[in-house]
Protein backbone atom coordinates (compact mmCIF):
# COMPACT_ATOMS: atom_id res chain seq x y z
CA UNK A 1 0.00 0.00 0.00
CA UNK A 2 1.45 3.35 -1.05
CA UNK A 3 0.90 6.27 1.33
CA UNK A 4 1.98 9.87 1.63
CA UNK A 5 5.08 9.71 3.82
CA UNK A 6 4.94 13.45 4.43
CA UNK A 7 1.44 13.34 5.95
CA UNK A 8 1.30 12.31 9.63
CA UNK A 9 -2.27 11.05 9.38
CA UNK A 10 -1.37 8.95 6.33
CA UNK A 11 1.54 7.42 8.26
CA UNK A 12 -0.76 6.53 11.16
CA UNK A 13 -3.41 5.05 8.87
CA UNK A 14 -0.76 2.96 7.11
CA UNK A 15 0.40 1.66 10.50
CA UNK A 16 -3.20 1.05 11.58
CA UNK A 17 -3.95 -0.97 8.46
CA UNK A 18 -0.78 -3.02 8.77
CA UNK A 19 0.65 -1.63 5.55
CA UNK A 20 3.57 0.03 7.33
CA UNK A 21 5.60 -1.43 10.20
CA UNK A 22 8.92 0.34 9.72
CA UNK A 23 11.14 2.90 11.43
CA UNK A 24 9.64 6.40 11.34
CA UNK A 25 12.85 8.48 11.11
CA UNK A 26 12.48 10.95 8.24
CA UNK A 27 8.71 10.49 7.90
CA UNK A 28 6.24 13.40 8.19
CA UNK A 29 8.93 16.09 8.29
CA UNK A 30 7.90 19.04 10.44
CA UNK A 31 5.66 16.96 12.71
CA UNK A 32 6.30 15.77 16.25
CA UNK A 33 7.02 12.09 16.83
CA UNK A 34 6.63 10.45 20.21
CA UNK A 35 7.78 7.51 22.31
CA UNK A 36 4.95 5.47 23.80
CA UNK A 37 4.52 3.79 27.19
CA UNK A 38 1.17 2.20 28.11
CA UNK A 39 0.61 1.02 31.68
CA UNK A 40 -2.18 -0.18 33.97
CA UNK A 41 -3.84 2.65 35.86
CA UNK A 42 -2.37 1.41 39.17
CA UNK A 43 1.12 2.32 37.89
CA UNK A 44 0.19 5.51 36.04
CA UNK A 45 0.59 8.05 38.86
CA UNK A 46 4.09 6.82 39.75
CA UNK A 47 5.11 6.75 36.10
CA UNK A 48 3.88 10.29 35.60
CA UNK A 49 5.97 11.40 38.59
CA UNK A 50 8.94 9.53 37.12
CA UNK A 51 8.60 11.50 33.88
CA UNK A 52 8.19 14.79 35.73
CA UNK A 53 11.34 14.11 37.76
CA UNK A 54 13.31 13.14 34.65
CA UNK A 55 12.26 15.63 31.94
CA UNK A 56 15.45 15.20 29.90
CA UNK A 57 14.86 11.55 28.89
CA UNK A 58 11.08 11.59 29.54
CA UNK A 59 9.51 14.88 28.38
CA UNK A 60 5.77 14.22 28.51
CA UNK A 61 3.78 15.54 25.55
CA UNK A 62 0.54 13.60 26.00
CA UNK A 63 -1.37 11.41 28.48
CA UNK A 64 -4.64 9.59 27.78
CA UNK A 65 -7.59 9.16 30.07
CA UNK A 66 -7.77 5.64 31.59
CA UNK A 67 -9.20 3.21 29.06
CA UNK A 68 -9.38 5.84 26.30
CA UNK A 69 -7.15 5.03 23.29
CA UNK A 70 -7.51 8.54 21.90
CA UNK A 71 -5.13 11.46 22.44
CA UNK A 72 -6.95 14.33 20.71
CA UNK A 73 -4.29 16.87 21.70
CA UNK A 74 -1.84 14.99 19.46
CA UNK A 75 -4.13 13.94 16.62
CA UNK A 76 -7.85 14.30 16.01
CA UNK A 77 -8.38 10.68 14.92
CA UNK A 78 -5.37 9.16 16.69
CA UNK A 79 -5.90 5.64 18.10
CA UNK A 80 -2.98 4.46 20.23
CA UNK A 81 -4.00 0.80 19.74
CA UNK A 82 -2.90 0.64 16.11
CA UNK A 83 -1.23 3.89 15.05
CA UNK A 84 2.30 2.92 16.15
CA UNK A 85 4.05 0.88 13.44
CA UNK A 86 5.42 -1.65 15.92
CA UNK A 87 4.91 -2.23 19.66
CA UNK A 88 6.98 -4.00 22.31
CA UNK A 89 5.13 -5.99 25.00
CA UNK A 90 6.48 -6.46 28.54
CA UNK A 91 5.09 -8.87 31.16
CA UNK A 92 6.41 -8.36 34.68
CA UNK A 93 9.41 -6.51 33.29
CA UNK A 94 10.36 -9.05 30.65
CA UNK A 95 10.06 -8.50 26.90
CA UNK A 96 7.59 -11.04 25.56
CA UNK A 97 7.55 -10.00 21.92
CA UNK A 98 6.65 -7.32 19.41
CA UNK A 99 3.34 -6.82 17.61
CA UNK A 100 1.84 -4.43 15.06
CA UNK A 101 -1.53 -3.96 16.81
CA UNK A 102 -2.61 -4.01 20.48
CA UNK A 103 -6.42 -4.06 20.26
CA UNK A 104 -6.47 -7.50 21.89
CA UNK A 105 -4.17 -6.32 24.71
CA UNK A 106 -6.00 -3.07 25.47
CA UNK A 107 -8.12 -2.88 28.61
CA UNK A 108 -10.34 -0.33 30.33
CA UNK A 109 -7.72 0.59 32.95
CA UNK A 110 -4.82 1.33 30.60
CA UNK A 111 -3.21 4.77 30.43
CA UNK A 112 -1.09 5.81 27.43
CA UNK A 113 1.84 8.18 27.86
CA UNK A 114 3.55 9.87 24.91
CA UNK A 115 7.06 11.22 25.41
CA UNK A 116 8.95 13.59 23.12
CA UNK A 117 11.41 12.09 20.65
CA UNK A 118 14.72 13.28 19.25
CA UNK A 119 13.44 12.57 15.74
CA UNK A 120 11.55 15.86 16.18
CA UNK A 121 14.69 18.02 16.23
CA UNK A 122 16.32 16.28 13.30
CA UNK A 123 14.48 18.43 10.78
CA UNK A 124 16.16 21.50 12.30
CA UNK A 125 19.54 19.78 12.13
CA UNK A 126 19.00 18.90 8.47
CA UNK A 127 17.95 22.46 7.65
CA UNK A 128 21.19 23.70 9.21
CA UNK A 129 23.22 21.30 7.06
CA UNK A 130 24.08 18.85 9.84
CA UNK A 131 24.16 15.41 8.17
CA UNK A 132 22.54 12.41 9.85
CA UNK A 133 24.21 9.39 8.36
CA UNK A 134 21.90 6.79 9.85
CA UNK A 135 18.95 8.41 8.04
CA UNK A 136 20.89 8.53 4.75
CA UNK A 137 21.78 4.85 5.18
CA UNK A 138 18.20 3.84 5.99
CA UNK A 139 19.12 2.61 9.48
CA UNK A 140 17.66 3.05 12.94
CA UNK A 141 19.49 5.39 15.32
CA UNK A 142 21.94 3.68 17.72
CA UNK A 143 20.73 3.60 21.36
CA UNK A 144 22.63 2.70 24.53
CA UNK A 145 22.12 2.35 28.28
CA UNK A 146 24.41 4.52 30.39
CA UNK A 147 25.64 4.74 33.97
CA UNK A 148 23.65 7.96 34.44
CA UNK A 149 20.95 7.09 36.97
CA UNK A 150 17.49 8.62 36.70
CA UNK A 151 15.61 9.95 39.73
CA UNK A 152 13.24 7.25 40.97
CA UNK A 153 9.50 7.52 41.54
CA UNK A 154 7.71 4.63 43.21
CA UNK A 155 8.89 1.41 41.53
CA UNK A 156 10.28 3.22 38.47
CA UNK A 157 14.04 3.73 38.44
CA UNK A 158 17.08 2.82 36.36
CA UNK A 159 19.70 4.12 33.93
CA UNK A 160 19.21 6.82 31.34
CA UNK A 161 19.20 5.61 27.76
CA UNK A 162 20.80 7.72 25.04
CA UNK A 163 20.74 7.93 21.27
CA UNK A 164 23.99 8.58 19.38
CA UNK A 165 24.73 10.52 16.21
CA UNK A 166 28.34 10.85 14.99
CA UNK A 167 29.22 14.44 14.04
CA UNK A 168 32.28 16.50 13.26
CA UNK A 169 33.35 18.86 16.06
CA UNK A 170 31.95 21.88 14.20
CA UNK A 171 28.61 20.15 13.59
CA UNK A 172 28.50 18.95 17.21
CA UNK A 173 28.73 22.56 18.41
CA UNK A 174 26.00 23.56 15.96
CA UNK A 175 23.85 20.63 17.09
CA UNK A 176 24.09 21.71 20.73
CA UNK A 177 22.88 25.19 19.77
CA UNK A 178 20.00 23.87 17.66
CA UNK A 179 18.70 21.06 19.85
CA UNK A 180 18.77 23.15 23.02
CA UNK A 181 15.71 24.90 21.50
CA UNK A 182 13.72 21.64 21.73
CA UNK A 183 13.47 20.69 25.43
CA UNK A 184 10.33 18.62 24.78
CA UNK A 185 12.35 16.53 22.30
CA UNK A 186 15.19 15.86 24.80
CA UNK A 187 16.96 19.17 24.18
CA UNK A 188 20.75 19.50 24.02
CA UNK A 189 23.06 16.47 24.21
CA UNK A 190 23.88 14.96 27.60
CA UNK A 191 27.40 13.92 26.53
CA UNK A 192 29.90 14.39 23.71
CA UNK A 193 32.97 12.23 23.21
CA UNK A 194 34.26 9.22 25.13
CA UNK A 195 31.39 6.74 25.50
CA UNK A 196 33.19 4.95 28.32
CA UNK A 197 32.72 8.05 30.49
CA UNK A 198 28.98 7.37 30.60
CA UNK A 199 29.28 3.62 30.97
CA UNK A 200 29.11 2.52 27.33
CA UNK A 201 31.74 -0.20 27.06
CA UNK A 202 31.42 -0.97 23.34
CA UNK A 203 30.00 1.66 21.00
CA UNK A 204 29.78 -0.97 18.25
CA UNK A 205 27.16 -2.89 20.25
CA UNK A 206 24.11 -0.67 20.82
CA UNK A 207 21.39 -1.69 23.26
CA UNK A 208 18.81 -0.99 20.53
CA UNK A 209 18.83 0.28 16.97
CA UNK A 210 21.65 -0.16 14.47
CA UNK A 211 25.41 0.15 14.70
CA UNK A 212 26.63 3.43 13.20
CA UNK A 213 30.30 4.00 12.35
CA UNK A 214 32.08 6.86 14.11
CA UNK A 215 34.70 8.06 11.63
CA UNK A 216 38.14 9.37 12.64
CA UNK A 217 37.10 13.01 12.13
CA UNK A 218 33.88 12.61 14.16
CA UNK A 219 32.74 12.63 17.77
CA UNK A 220 29.90 10.50 19.13
CA UNK A 221 27.17 12.87 20.34
CA UNK A 222 24.66 11.47 22.84
CA UNK A 223 21.14 12.70 23.51
CA UNK A 224 18.79 11.49 26.25
CA UNK A 225 16.45 8.91 24.72
CA UNK A 226 12.80 7.99 25.14
CA UNK A 227 13.51 4.29 25.54
CA UNK A 228 14.67 5.17 29.08
CA UNK A 229 11.20 4.14 30.40
CA UNK A 230 11.73 0.65 29.01
CA UNK A 231 14.66 0.16 31.39
CA UNK A 232 12.54 1.57 34.24
CA UNK A 233 9.68 -0.81 33.37
CA UNK A 234 12.08 -3.75 33.67
CA UNK A 235 12.76 -2.65 37.27
CA UNK A 236 9.12 -1.83 38.14
CA UNK A 237 7.79 -5.14 36.75
CA UNK A 238 4.14 -4.18 36.08
CA UNK A 239 1.97 -7.12 35.00
CA UNK A 240 1.82 -5.60 31.51
CA UNK A 241 3.41 -2.66 29.77
CA UNK A 242 3.29 -1.81 26.07
CA UNK A 243 5.82 0.53 24.47
CA UNK A 244 6.82 1.45 20.95
CA UNK A 245 9.50 -0.78 19.45
CA UNK A 246 12.72 1.29 19.30
CA UNK A 247 12.63 3.64 16.30
CA UNK A 248 8.96 2.91 15.56
CA UNK A 249 7.40 6.11 16.86
CA UNK A 250 3.91 7.56 17.09
CA UNK A 251 3.65 10.29 14.43
CA UNK A 252 1.43 13.14 15.64
CA UNK A 253 -0.31 16.13 14.03
CA UNK A 254 1.59 18.62 16.21
CA UNK A 255 4.21 20.76 14.51
CA UNK A 256 7.82 20.69 15.67
CA UNK A 257 7.75 24.48 15.61
CA UNK A 258 5.10 24.43 18.38
CA UNK A 259 7.60 22.77 20.70
CA UNK A 260 10.59 24.98 19.88
CA UNK A 261 11.66 27.55 22.44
Amino acid sequence: MAFDRADPRAVRLAARSGAFAGVTAGLAPGFVQGNVCILPRAFAADFRRYCERNPKPCPLIGVSEPGDPRLPSLGEDLDIRGDVPRYRVFRYGEVKGEVNDIHDLWSADMVAFVIGCSFSFEEALAEAGVPLRYVAEGKNVAMYLTNIETEPAGPFRGPMAVSMRPLTAANAILAVQITSRFPRAHGAPVHIGGPELIGIEDIDRPFAGDRIDVRPDELPVFWACGITPQAAVQRARPPICITHAPGHMLVTDRKNSEFAS
